[in-house]
């Protein structure tokens, strides 16, 4: 199987987000989850100040363009090219470039793997960030990403929580 790379997806400004859904949408119904691994549209944390107040907000690092990590063949090209809101890949022509591992370090995108001991069903503990100290049963692993869902008691109720491969251990 070919090398899945990130490529640079422009779009009409404002979309972002409705053309990641509905890539996301197509990747589910014509079954590409192999092909089509990931789609981001890359957010930075902002202080805005409005009337004296200052206030964290998340922006767009690229307004008008969505990151795909994918295995370029005629079917993706394809689907992603003929997705509403995308007006073509970013490259020469017609040709898409994938971004380099330098373009993508700065995006916070790890090419590295990281392998893990634990799978679906298996009990984990989480040992950083938010959730740290919280425990609970793996529902679903993203290699892609290299997140693990668990679900967690919020409020009451069971919550499923996406948590990176970094902050988990196995029990």
């Amino acid at each position: 199987m070919a090398e899945a790379n990130w490529y640079v997806v422009h779009t009409y400004s404002g979309y972002e987000n409705k053309v990641k859904a509905n890539i996301e949408k197509t990747i589910e119904n014509r079954h590409l989850e192999e092909e089509i691994l990931e789609v981001r549209v890359p957010m930075q944390d902002v202080v805005e100040v409005k009337n004296g107040a200052k206030k964290n907000v998340q922006k767009k690092m690229f307004p008008g363009y969505v990151l795909i990590n994918m295995v370029m063949n005629d079917d993706t090209w394809y689907v992603v090219r003929n997705t509403r809101g995308v007006t073509g890949f970013v490259g020469p022509g017609s040709k898409p470039v994938p971004l380099t591992e330098v373009e993508m370090r700065p995006l916070g995108i790890k090419t590295e793997n990281i392998s893990v001991d634990f799978g679906e069903g298996d009990v984990i503990a989480v040992i950083a960030g938010v959730w740290k100290d919280t425990v609970g049963a793996v529902q679903r692993m993203d290699y892609g990403k290299q997140t693990a869902t668990i679900n967690v008691e919020l409020f009451g109720r069971e919550t499923p929580v996406e948590i990176s491969f970094a902050e988990i251990k196995k029990m």
